[in-house]
């Protein structure tokens, strides 16, 4: 276009100086394009000579290279710049390779952000686990600390009784060890334990647990071990015929003792029929938030195991609230004798009991808490106690005795612990 202005421009020029200018364009011999111009002379009818104009012919000559210069180079602009590029987009053969690079590229991108969120994950879990094991570590280190009472600090070696060498009176309760922590929100209170009397194929190293937050509790998780409890992987998962109601379960003889839900009764699931075998009603039990441990849950029916068989604490209307305590039949359920102790169920957040022996949990949250109280079955008295007990975690829903082991069982805000204990000699 601008060879054509310029053309045109120099026509009208040349026009001036005749009365008519023509131009033609045309290709020469070689197949180049050629402009050519006629111009009548204002004053001549006739050429006498055909080179008589020779600064004209000149002219047009430096004219035609001028302007074959500039069309060349308008055709290396249009190859090069933007209309050139936008002509190669448009080509479509150009066009699809550089799409599926751009999408391509795109998708390394986007994996690349993947693999850095995984990263981060991980490294999140690898912190985690390595406070676990460092908590782990320091609970170990403090229980092979605490073995005995410090010296001068209650009684010594000689008024203790060793495990597993007959019955005394509680004297001392260790720091609490971590053995596993329950992770959704159905762990916030529940119930672990071991059977102390281990019916085959179970045995004392078998562990039960039961997160007990949820009005349809029925999953009872079954552990080979503490330690595979501690990795969160059960070996099997037991749903229960009931629901059960709280915090109050344990295991003995191969068999799970609860209360069913908005039930007054206790029943018993045999572990290896996976049946209920036994159920019965305990008379005048409050049931369902009627005489409930001090931080609720529904803790109104509570079991217990010790060296001397099945318990069963509770209240009645009769009692004022008081704790009942119950001894019962395994097999049957059967009620064999019952106590009446003056000591008030909403008053104290827990219980168990150890040689047929009461013995009460001040607050379920202070961290440092006592047992307050302990009521002798074998003589029907009741005697005020103040042995240390830490509530690491501040929300105890569950205490039980294992007289295998010699120690405490306890659920304290998602977290699964054991606390070492002594007894004194009888």
């Amino acid at each position: 276009m601008l060879g054509a202005w310029l053309l045109l421009w120099g026509g009208l020029a040349l026009g001036c100086r005749g009365e008519a200018a023509f131009l033609r364009r045309a290709e020469d011999s070689a197949g180049r394009c050629t402009y050519s111009f006629t111009v009548a002379s204002p004053v001549e009818a006739a050429c006498p000579d055909a080179g008589g104009v020779p600064e004209l012919r000149a002219e047009l000559a430096a004219l035609a290279a001028r302007l074959s210069r500039l069309e060349s180079r308008e055709r290396g602009a249009a190859g090069s710049g933007p209309r050139g590029a936008e002509a190669a987009v448009r080509d479509p053969q150009a066009a699809a390779p550089a799409a599926r690079l751009e999408a391509a590229y795109g998708e390394l991108l986007r994996a690349k952000a993947r693999l850095e969120e995984e990263k981060g994950r991980l490294e999140r879990e690898k912190e985690e686990l390595g406070r676990r094991l460092e908590s782990s570590a320091q609970e170990l280190s403090r229980l092979r600390a605490a073995r005995c009472p410090p010296g001068g600090e209650g009684p010594g070696r000689d008024a203790l009784r060793a495990p597993g060498k007959g019955c005394g009176e509680l004297v001392w309760v260790g720091e609490p060890v971590i053995f596993g922590r329950a992770e959704s929100i159905t762990g916030k209170y529940g119930v672990w334990m071991k059977d102390p009397e281990p019916v085959s194929p179970f045995t004392r190293e078998t562990t039960w647990r039961v997160d007990a937050v949820g009005t349809e509790v029925r999953q009872l998780y079954q552990y080979e071990a503490a330690e595979q409890l501690a990795q969160g992987y059960p070996a099997k998962v037991h749903i229960l015929p009931r629901p059960l109601e709280s915090t109050g379960a344990v295991v003995y003889r191969g068999g799970l003792f609860f209360q069913p839900r908005r039930s007054p009764a206790v029943a018993r699931y045999d572990l290896r029929g996976e049946t209920i075998t036994a159920e019965k009603e305990i008379p005048g039990a409050g049931y369902h938030g009627q005489y409930p441990y001090s931080w609720g849950g529904y803790t109104d029916i509570d079991l217990a195991v010790d060296e001397t068989g099945l318990w069963v604490i509770y209240s009645t209307e009769k009692a004022r609230g008081a704790i009942v305590l119950s001894k019962l039949d395994p097999e049957t359920l059967e009620i064999q004798q019952t106590w009446e102790t003056n000591i008030r169920k909403r008053g104290v957040a827990n219980s168990f009991v150890i040689c047929g022996t009461l013995y009460t949990v001040s607050s379920y949250s202070a961290p440092n808490a006592t047992i307050n109280f302990a009521y002798d079955t074998a003589t029907g008295t009741r005697r005020a106690l103040s042995i240390p007990f830490e509530n690491r975690f501040r929300y105890l829903s569950m205490v039980d005795y294992n007289p295998a082991e010699r120690q405490l069982f306890a659920w304290d805000s998602f977290n699964m612990v054991t606390y070492p204990v002594r007894l004194s000699r009888l």
